[in-house]
């Protein structure tokens, strides 16, 4: 089939892998001049963690998000499986125990295991949630490798276009824009994050660290080279610019609170963002007639996008399919 997707953002590249796994003829439309560019998913962590995300996510979540590590691996090379460590002070051993409850896939560890993870937070916690299955990714890098891969595979991109402006000839067609669609989706709605890149030349951690806390829980993902990004917060709110003062600030404690090291650092960069969710921070797969909607990842673009891409597929391709996302759209 020629199918045509609207959105080069992390949903719209997975469904074009995925298209193109299956040898259909893909071309992909976004109004960006470049890929990353006005895509929530540029300011994502990358962690493909769906056992940490149990603690707060449908069941659903960390069923599909578990093929996600393998699907990425299958289709760009930037995948890391270091696992994910979940530590709080001793003051708040409470939030550890209650992250403990409501999640899985994990080994409760000492101090002598994590200094041995992170030799740089030698000494400073006593327990830890190691989830050992669970990996991340730089989402710049990837994002950028993946549309370089689909390209060589014969993909054709057509950035800088507005699809409303354009006529499209495909006897597909696949709307991945994000908020931007909420013309057409009008339960859509934007939740933001705040996001920090700073550089420390002290403190290089390995892999994804949540640091659990009541009121400021935080998430430090390593980038190389003492590169970390610091996010991210939850506001119901589709404004897309401008970080608060407030968020800065907590986050920025939140970091120091992890190591003091971090009150040293550079920041190299604030980020702010709004991402397209449904009433219950679900996923759809909407059909209406030949278009097909995919939208609704939330902050689990890069956890779930393979398995709504492959949902895509499957409504595309069989008229009685049914995936578990999937609705008809009148």
């Amino acid at each position: 089939m020629r199918v045509t997707i609207i959105g080069a953002g992390v949903a719209g590249l997975a469904t074009a892998a995925e298209f193109t796994d299956q040898g259909h003829a893909v071309t992909v439309i976004a109004r960006s001049p470049h890929i990353g560019a006005d895509c929530c998913s540029w300011l994502a962590g990358g962690m493909l963690a769906p056992w940490c995300e149990g603690e707060s996510a449908e069941e659903s979540v960390v069923r599909l998000g578990q093929e996600a590590i393998g699907w990425w691996e299958r289709h760009v090379s930037t995948v890391r499986r270091e696992g994910t460590l979940v530590l709080s002070h001793t003051r708040d051993t409470s939030e550890l125990r209650r992250f403990a409850r409501r999640t899985e896939a994990f080994d409760m560890i000492d101090q002598e295991r994590i200094d041995e993870l992170e030799p740089d937070l030698a000494g400073r916690f006593r327990q830890a949630l190691y989830f050992a299955r669970e990996g991340h990714l730089d989402p710049r890098k990837t994002l950028i490798e993946l549309a370089e891969r689909l390209q060589r595979r014969g993909v054709v991109f057509q950035l800088g276009v507005d699809a409303k402006e354009t006529a499209i000839n495909a006897d597909i067609v696949v709307d991945a824009r994000g908020l931007a669609a909420r013309g057409e989706l009008p339960d859509l709605r934007g939740v933001k994050g705040e996001m920090l890149v700073v550089r420390s030349r002290d403190i290089n951690l390995t892999r994804p660290v949540r640091l659990l806390h009541p009121r400021i829980p935080v998430y430090i993902v390593p980038r190389g080279d003492g590169v970390h990004m610091v996010g991210a917060t939850m506001i119901e709110s589709d404004q897309r610019t401008g970080i608060s003062v407030r968020a800065t600030l907590e986050l920025l404690s939140a970091a120091y609170a992890l190591h003091p090291a971090f009150g040293e650092a550079d920041i190299l960069e604030t980020g702010v963002d709004a991402r397209p969710a449904f009433p219950d921070n679900l996923p759809r797969v909407r059909r209406r007639g030949n278009t097909i909607y995919v939208n609704g990842l939330y902050r689990h673009g890069f956890l779930l996008s393979p398995a709504v891409a492959r949902m895509a597929v499957a409504a595309a391709t069989d008229p009685k399919a049914h995936p578990e996302f999937m609705e008809d759209y009148a």
